[in-house]
């Protein structure tokens, strides 16, 4: 019977089983039209950037301040937050939002930062582009590099604060893809989920009290900011982003009158179509392998990572199988050895897992003559 046992999950493994473990109605989401005031809208996952709604996502627009969010990105690349910069005078007085900077005072980089996403202050951008270029052209150039890196072709920077230009601009989509790559730097996200912080002035700690535009931070559960924009010739905009229960989702909206309705009506058609699903913990997986030459005759396999992903709440059957380069294992095995791989599929989405031994395997013993 042990024999039979082990040529059963033999031929299953050769074969690369398949095993459902979760079904519902088998639909691949849903697609409805939103009530939006928004000229141009998408809402993305931000984990992987699959897009759940869009609306004239591709479509050039002006971006003003939500320009900030890759201002503050190519920042985090090239300067240490601690870094203590003197503002220069070109910072100081540009035109818009601004902490009213004044030539010569010190501040660190960090707190610029905080100026920058809180407070909107053009004046921090401008500041913070000349402490990694000489130029504003120049950090407009590492903006743009940047753009490019990350896969962007309808977006373009002419300065680090989003004041109006004609050469100023990004879709809805590439300024989502923007606000993930933000979400991933731990500052930076700390930053734009902060209600309110205080930063020096005149080199006295705590003088200036700056708060963050986003209401969606008071009035959403789960939101973690992101940030607004406004000028009159873009008119509103804004890039917010909220998480729950595992899901992160980011919405964007270009000249958007009532872009805080939207954003609510954005993350709630997320929230209610969509889940992360946890396939499996780290080593909760099992599964039995043959091995030959051993003083046992299988041995436990378990995943080496944990398993999510996130789909449809009406979706297909989740399924999974286990691949392996040999249809049994040779004693002896150490533990922890990598020998198979775990994959789980379900509408056109996969995750996988190297698959280890649980315990070692001893060789059998031979008998003396």
């Amino acid at each position: 019977m042990k024999r039979l046992f082990s040529l059963l999950l033999t031929l299953s493994l050769l074969l690369g089983a398949v095993f459902p473990v979760a079904s519902a109605e088998a639909t691949a989401g849903t697609s409805q039209e939103l009530s939006l005031s928004a000229q141009s809208a998408v809402l993305i996952h931000a984990e992987d950037g699959e897009v759940y709604y869009a609306k004239n996502a591709d479509t050039p627009m002006g971006m003003a301040s939500t320009t900030k969010l890759m201002t503050a990105l190519v920042v985090a690349e090239h300067c240490d937050p601690q870094k203590s910069i003197t503002v220069p005078q070109a910072a100081v007085g540009i035109e818009g939002s601004s902490i009213y900077l004044t030539k010569g005072e010190m501040l660190t980089v960090e707190e610029l930062l905080y100026a920058l996403l809180l407070a909107s202050a053009n004046d921090a951008a401008t500041a913070l582009a000349l402490t990694v270029s000489d130029s504003v052209a120049d950090f407009c150039a590492l903006m743009n590099q940047k753009a490019k890196e990350l896969g962007l072709s309808k977006t373009h920077f002419v300065n680090p604060h989003g004041l109006h230009h004609e050469d100023h601009y990004t879709t809805a989509r590439e300024l989502a893809i923007i606000a993930a790559a933000v979400l991933k730097v731990p500052l930076l996200r700390k930053i734009v989920a902060t209600k309110k912080a205080t930063i020096s002035h005149d080199g006295k700690a705590d003088q200036r009290l700056l708060v963050n535009h986003n209401r969606l931070l008071s009035s959403y559960e789960g939101a973690i900011g992101m940030k607004t924009g406004y000028t009159k010739k873009t008119g509103r905009t804004l890039v917010s982003a909220a998480e729950r229960q595992g899901l992160t989702l980011i919405a964007v909206t270009l000249n958007a009158p009532d872009d805080w309705r939207d954003h609510a009506t954005l993350l709630d058609y997320g929230f209610a179509n969509y889940e992360t699903v946890t396939l499996a913990e780290i080593g909760s997986f099992r599964y039995a392998m043959p091995v030959t030459g051993g003083q046992d005759e299988q041995v436990w396999l378990t995943n080496e990572q944990a398993l999510r992903l996130t789909l449809p709440k009406k979706r297909e059957k989740i399924t999974y199988r286990i691949f392996s380069a040999s249809r049994f294992l040779f004693a002896p095995q150490d533990e922890g050895n990598r020998v198979a791989t775990l994959t789980y599929y379900c509408g056109g989405k996969t995750v996988s897992s190297p698959l280890c031994t649980l315990t070692a395997v001893s060789q059998t013993q031979k008998k003396k003559g």
